[in-house]
This record gives C-alpha cells, sequence and structure tokens, in this order.
C-alpha cells in the first residue's frame, strides 16, 4: 500500500464502527497533541469513555478544539465513530471555514473482525450499536457519498493488516487544495 499523503495543515477523520482499530491507528501515525478524541472527553468529564450521556459536552468540546486548532493552523485528527455524515458535516465545515482540506480514513472492516475486535478490548459496546455504525458505513461506501463530501484523500481500510501496514507522508499545505469557504 502506499503512502496516505496528507496536507499539513488539514482535518483528518477518522471514520469506523467502535472497536474497528481508530484508536491504535491514531495513535501510531499521529502525535497525542494532534487527536482529539471523544472517548477521551467523555472520560475527562467523567471518568467512564463509555458514559453516553456525556456525549453531548464531549462533541461540544471537541468542536471547540478544532476551531481552535484549525485557526490555528495545526494538523487535527477526530478519533470518533463519524459513521453518519450528519455527524461528519459540522467537522466538515469547520474544516472548509478555516481553508483546510479534509482527509478521509475509513475502516471498511469485516462486521465479523470488528465484532471480535471490539469483543476483546477493555470497553465493549453493544454488538448492535457495532453493526449500526457498520451498516452506515457500509452504506456511505458502496453509495460513494465520501467523494460528494470533499475529501481531498480517502482511504478506505478493508483489514487489520491493511490498518497496520498504512503510512502517512506529511507535506505542507498547497494553495489550490484550499476547499473554497
Amino acid at each position: 500500500m502506499a503512502p496516505l499523503v496528507i496536507p499539513d495543515p488539514s482535518l483528518v477523520l477518522l471514520i469506523g464502527g467502535a472497536g474497528s482499530g481508530k484508536t491504535t491507528l491514531a495513535r501510531r501515525l499521529f502525535a497525542p497533541d494532534e487527536v482529539v478524541s471523544s472517548d477521551a472527553l467523555r472520560a475527562a468529564i467523567t471518568g467512564d469513555e463509555a458514559d453516553q450521556a456525556a456525549s453531548r459536552v464531549a462533541f461540544k468540546i471537541l468542536h471547540r478544539t478544532l476551531d481552535r486548532r484549525l485557526a490555528q493552523g495545526k494538523l487535527t485528527v477526530i478519533d470518533a465513530t463519524n459513521a453518519f455524515a450528519a455527524h461528519r458535516w459540522p467537522l466538515i465545515r469547520r474544516a472548509r471555514a478555516a481553508a483546510v482540506p479534509t482527509v478521509a480514513i475509513v475502516f471498511d472492516l469485516d462486521p465479523r473482525v470488528v465484532q471480535a475486535q471490539n469483543a476483546g478490548r477493555g470497553r465493549i459496546v453493544d454488538a448492535a450499536v457495532v453493526d449500526r455504525h457498520l451498516a452506515a458505513i457500509r452504506a456511505t461506501v458502496d453509495r460513494n457519498e465520501l467523494v460528494a463530501e470533499g475529501y481531498v484523500s480517502v482511504v478506505v481500510l478493508r483489514s487489520p493488516e491493511e490498518a497496520a501496514a498504512l503510512t502517512i507522508v506529511r507535506r505542507p499545505l498547497r494553495i489550490d487544495e484550499r476547499p473554497p469557504a
């Protein structure tokens, strides 16, 4: 697999069901201060990253953090499921308003693999919730919706091995890559 070229700065959206390997990939490819994680924010608010009651506040903080980082010209990775277009659009709009391109890294793995990975981790997400994430991602990929969302690059990972093999190359943002506001 060729390296994924990422303009710097850019917004990198990780898109995948709970347990698909997003956090593992983020830790491997990006500096800790570049990653904004919905789970980590829930944990900071309540002490429990699984506390969905904290999601509203966590995502308000996530959006404010993203706005600040984009205004400062910093590459930012959003580690959340981002399975639904309605959840991606507020992030994409923020990047466009800051004239920063968006990159998508999609975990389109076999559902059995994701469910097994989810079952083997410390915080298990209900299988029905994971199935909803995976169905939304599958539909998004099948309908080629990510192209319409305006990413400068999209990589779709189909196996844990592809995720483990992914590498990135950063390069300065070119003026022609800035999205229209």
